[in-house]
């Protein structure tokens, strides 16, 4: 958990030793205060307050299993860090709070260049605090230049949806293309409909599809978020990959699913095709021999309405459980063909 930062005048400023260390930290991987005097050619007093003034910044923090090592930290998470809180507690510093996170990016650039330097493909942050996750995508929301790619498996809160309906419009009033791939349940959702119907009226592209990859938001095809797998609580740790060539990739990946989603516009009726894409992936997901639970997950929706779907079919198809259903519905060939069809003959 981040500790609130109250900032005041004598908060730590940026001036030039710490921002040469900083780079030098960058080009090193490491912060070792008399490895830093040497190689700057600077007295180690001078070092020394410039170290601790990065770990003011947080842009200094300790290595796992060796506390006596300082590694470098990525700016743009120093600046969640220092800011997320802040920005939600004390209005009234927000001014302070933007010279803050101005003053950290600065150093994007030297990060980057030290880890050239290093010759490492580690361009990725793994970010474990929920808030500074947040705080980092509503940055970034606040900042894309020219895209916003999206893919939001599930349902959202409807506090989730108020609270980026309005950076998401502004992105769109910049000239931000925004395109975002739901699943087929989030047609049958009200909010998430009513949140579609704003932003597309603005010019955001939204599609749905049957089943979806996890959750996925790239900006500007330079960053690009995954939800972290391994926590206790799922959904709120991401991992921060800016190598080219993985979001490359991942924007590959979403041209993939895009070409293969539906378009949604909240003000037309649901194309029959949707339905039928609905149900073949039931079938399919119960001739797996997958639970009811993990089956509604997989389709964003509620367990009670994935049971009345499973129970439906397979009252069409006469069978007498749910996986007979599925190995049924294999049998026929339903999972290739149009699914309505099919089921009339059968």
């Amino acid at each position: 958990m981040v500790e609130p930062v109250e900032i005041d005048p004598d908060f730590a400023q940026l001036d030039e030793v710490s921002a040469s260390a900083y780079r030098q930290a960058a080009q090193t991987g490491r912060f070792i205060a008399g490895d830093v005097a040497r190689a700057l050619g600077l007295p180690l007093p001078a070092v020394v307050r410039a170290r601790d003034t990065l770990l003011e910044l947080r842009l200094l923090q300790e290595m796992p299993g060796d506390p006596e090592v300082l590694t470098p930290v990525s700016p743009d998470a120093a600046a969640a860090q220092l800011t997320g809180t802040v920005e939600n507690q004390i209005l009234g510093l927000q001014q302070a709070v933007t010279s803050i996170r101005s003053t950290v990016l600065s150093l994007m650039p030297a990060y980057f260049e030290g880890r050239r330097q290093r010759n490492r493909i580690d361009d990725l942050d793994l970010i474990t605090n929920a808030e500074t996750v947040r705080s980092m995508l509503h940055t970034h929301r606040m900042t894309a230049r020219r895209e916003i790619l999206a893919v939001q498996p599930g349902n959202l809160a409807t506090e989730q949806l108020s609270g980026i309906l309005n950076p998401m419009l502004a992105a769109l009033d910049r000239g931000v293309r925004l395109r975002t791939i739901y699943q087929h349940t989030a047609r049958t959702d009200l909010v998430k409909a009513s949140y579609v119907r704003e932003v597309s009226a603005q010019g955001a592209e939204i599609r749905t599809t049957d089943e979806v990859i996890d959750r996925v938001i790239v900006y500007d095809r330079e960053v690009a978020f995954l939800p972290e797998q391994h926590l206790r609580d799922p959904g709120r740790g991401a991992l921060v990959i800016r190598e080219p060539n993985l979001v490359g990739f991942i924007c590959g990946v979403f041209e993939h699913l895009w070409q293969h989603a539906t378009p949604f516009e909240p003000e037309n009726s649901v194309p029959q095709p949707v339905g039928d894409d609905l149900k073949r992936s039931i079938l399919r997901l119960m001739s797996q021999g997958h639970k009811d639970e993990l089956v509604a997950r997989r389709l964003g929706m509620s367990v009670r309405t994935c049971r009345r779907l499973i129970a439906e079919i397979a009252d069409e198809l006469n069978a007498t459980s749910r996986f007979q259903a599925g190995a049924r519905a294999a049998q026929l060939g339903l999972l290739e063909e149009d699914v309505t069809a099919c089921l009339a003959t059968s």
